[in-house]
């Protein structure tokens, strides 16, 4: 199982916490800055109303960019800007010297730390970004785990066992426009990864080149890794 979805480049260069618990992935202020996404509230048995039109809103969404804040596990905070193409494509590109960047293509997703000369390489399928990354949030079945409307946000928190375990992730969105603000990643062991989003620009063109992954590139550089 993978332990983090997004840790920060500091982290990723151990190969040891790598995708799941984030993106995944914002906000570096400190925890007791952030809304919490487990405190105060009732959870629903089912999607409220208002969820529901959360979710058809964001379904109309196809593209997104804009910049990030990402808070790691241990309070490690890192920004950088990120691209969206819904389904099952994003780039998050980090900032500082190493050029961290963590790709899907809608199949894969790489960790790619290229001052370290590291690809590591994930079905999508097995990572919680694939509920953030699908065509449309579901939010039928066991799905959905708690529904909430608390400090001014709506709370959506989703899984899917049969994919990842008891990973989850977390959405935040405005009530009253709908959009995502920001999204939590919690992992089987509890740690959570969470992104905080900004200077969202929503349905613009992307450069679908953003979203390749360099399989070969993959390929030699883990064999490269074996044979040190």
């Amino acid at each position: 199982m993978i332990k983090t979805l997004f840790s920060a480049p500091t982290v990723c260069t151990s190969r040891r916490t790598l995708l799941g618990t984030a993106l995944g992935a914002a906000a570096a202020i400190t925890a007791s800055t952030l809304p919490l996404p487990f405190l105060a509230g009732e959870a629903v048995a089912a999607p409220s109303q208002k969820a529901q039109e959360i979710a058809d809103h964001f379904a109309r969404i196809r593209t997104l960019a804009g910049e990030f804040v990402q808070l790691g596990p241990k309070g490690d905070q890192v920004g950088g800007k990120f691209y969206i193409e819904r389904p099952g494509k994003v780039r998050f590109n980090y900032d500082g010297s190493s050029g961290f960047r963590v790709i899907s293509d809608g199949q894969s997703v790489v960790l790619e730390n290229p001052k370290m000369k590291t690809m590591d390489l994930y079905p999508l399928s097995k990572t919680p970004l694939k509920l953030l990354l699908s065509e449309r949030l579901d939010l039928s079945g066991d799905k959905v785990r708690s529904v909430r409307e608390e400090d001014g946000q709506t709370i959506i928190q989703l899984v899917d066992k049969s994919a990842f375990g008891n990973s989850t992730i977390t959405l935040m969105f405005d009530p009253e426009s709908y959009e995502l603000r920001q999204w939590t990643i919690t992992d089987a062991q509890g740690k959570d990864t969470t992104v905080m989003v900004f200077n969202v620009q929503r349905d613009v063109t992307i450069d679908p080149k953003l979203f390749k992954i360099d399989y070969k590139k993959n390929i030699e550089l883990n064999r490269g890794g074996r044979n040190r």
